[in-house]
């Protein structure tokens, strides 16, 4: 007798099957389905949140350039409380930081820059939170909080120009002069010519009557354009 079932006992075979396992099939297939119609929704909501949370964004922007303050926190407080995950909150927290240091409100500035340090995405956002937020304290005169904000930092890679220029103001306004114009210099070293403010640098070192060839150069470059 052959080994292979004929058609009919193959038949029975494939039915007694179906009956102990298609629940199961069904099942699988009403789930795959069911994720697959799930992932989609959730693709469509989050689209929609980012959506909405730039146009807060951009509705923040416009009333902050008319100088409408109070409509423009409404915005933002919006953002903070809707979208609290969305990358254009803190970049709203940068703008409104920057629209309350204009107008002298330095402490609520601070607490904006802190909201985007520690939210901020992508990481360069929380450098830049950073960096700002040490400023506002150096201009409050805590110059010991700034210099534990930038030696904090996690990472200062594409900012070494800007950590290095503020560590000099820190160090400055401390009364340890060699020390600004360390930094000071490698602020200007890391800046590459025509980029950034490198002229400004060259006049702070030469205030502190700082040797620096850089500055010597741009001194002869002016001075033999007008020969």
């Amino acid at each position: 007798m052959s080994d292979l079932y004929d058609t009919h006992e193959q038949g029975e075979r494939v039915k007694s099957w179906l009956r102990e396992n298609g629940s199961a099939i069904v099942m699988g297939l009403v789930l795959a389905f069911g994720l697959m119609f799930g992932f989609k929704q959730w693709q469509s909501w989050e689209t929609s949140k980012r959506q909405q949370a730039s146009a807060e964004y951009q509705v923040m922007a416009g009333l902050i350039n008319a100088n409408n303050m109070d409509a423009a926190v409404s915005n933002y407080e919006v953002l903070k409380s809707k979208f609290p995950k969305s990358a254009y909150t803190p970049m709203a927290a940068l703008m409104m930081a920057k629209a309350r240091m204009s107008a002298g409100q330095d402490d609520l500035a601070s607490k904006d820059l802190e909201y985007a340090m520690e939210h901020g995405q992508p990481e360069p956002v929380r450098v830049i939170a950073r960096e700002r937020l040490a400023r506002v304290k150096l201009s409050q005169g805590d110059a010991d909080a700034a210099m534990k904000l930038i030696d904090g930092a996690p990472s200062s890679v594409g900012f070494e120009a800007q950590f290095a220029e503020i560590k000099g103001d820190i160090y400055l306004a401390k009364g340890e002069t060699e020390q600004a114009i360390e930094n000071y210099q490698a602020a200007l070293d890391a800046l590459e010519e025509g980029v950034g403010n490198r002229e400004f640098l060259i006049v702070k070192l030469q205030e502190l009557k700082a040797t620096v060839a850089d500055a010597a150069i741009a001194n002869e470059d002016a001075g033999g354009g007008d020969m």
